[in-house]
């Protein structure tokens, strides 16, 4: 592989070349992404990079299980800080602040009362999320500088990901706390649907990052996803949580 990796690269180059006779890149450019950053961070990128790219086909490899950006033939992933593989670079993209947020419906909260502390959440019905890993993570909060990781348990258990909207439907319906990214929650909590529960606790946390290797050809398309990404970080301002 060693030995043939420099004129895999120059078959590449030479393949690649023919985009320098386009008027706009083409070709197929392969993502590999966490489920929350299609519903987060892609909606806000996807319609206008391809109107500006009509000829680059885009491809979304939407896992629970982030492993290898490379896997299935991937150009490129997004990832957050502590999925940050070696020899890799990483750029900024979409929010560069999130945080998680706490809820119940009104009717839950009538049956079962309001938590006043994270460590009230081991006496509710909490509805968690399980990584791919097998992995059921602690649900961990802060607030003025002191951090504390609850152990929750709960009727409903589904696989981080896509049937997270599953655990948004229950909460809504009365079946338990939620904990989730709070864009996820926002449009039921603006519409009343979820209360949010100690806001002052709520985890902020660093946003999302693209990340590639740069010691690979870069093809026209992840140049052009890349170059794009750069101009809308330039154009965004940042976001800032208050309690």
């Amino acid at each position: 592989m060693e030995r043939l990796l420099p004129a895999m690269n120059e078959v590449n180059a030479a393949l690649d070349a023919v985009n320098r006779y386009r008027n706009t890149p083409g070709g197929t450019l392969r993502l590999n992404v966490p489920v929350s950053a299609t519903r987060l961070v892609l909606p806000g990128l996807v319609p206008e990079f391809l109107r500006r790219y009509p000829d680059i086909q885009l491809e979304i490899v939407a896992e629970s299980s982030v492993q290898d950006v490379f896997r299935d033939g991937c150009d490129a992933g997004i990832r957050y800080d502590e999925r940050l593989e070696q020899d890799m670079v990483a750029m900024p993209i979409g929010p560069r602040q999130q945080r998680f947020a706490l809820a119940a419906s009104p009717a839950y909260l009538a049956e079962y009362g309001r938590p006043d502390h994270p460590r009230d959440l081991i006496h509710h019905r909490c509805l968690r999320g399980r990584y791919a890993s097998g992995i059921m993570a602690d649900w961990t909060f802060s607030c003025d500088g002191e951090e504390i990781s609850i152990e929750t348990r709960g009727p409903l258990v589904v696989t981080v990901g896509g049937a997270m909207d599953l655990a948004v439907e229950a909460a809504i319906a009365g079946s338990g706390v939620i904990y989730l990214f709070d864009e996820w929650l926002r449009p039921a909590l603006d519409s009343g649907q979820l209360e949010p529960l100690l806001q002052p606790w709520w985890l902020t946390f660093s946003g999302p990052w693209l990340y590639y290797n740069d010691r690979r050809l870069i093809p026209a398309p992840l140049q052009a996803f890349i170059d794009f990404v750069r101009e809308t970080n330039a154009r965004e301002k940042p976001v800032s949580y208050t309690s």
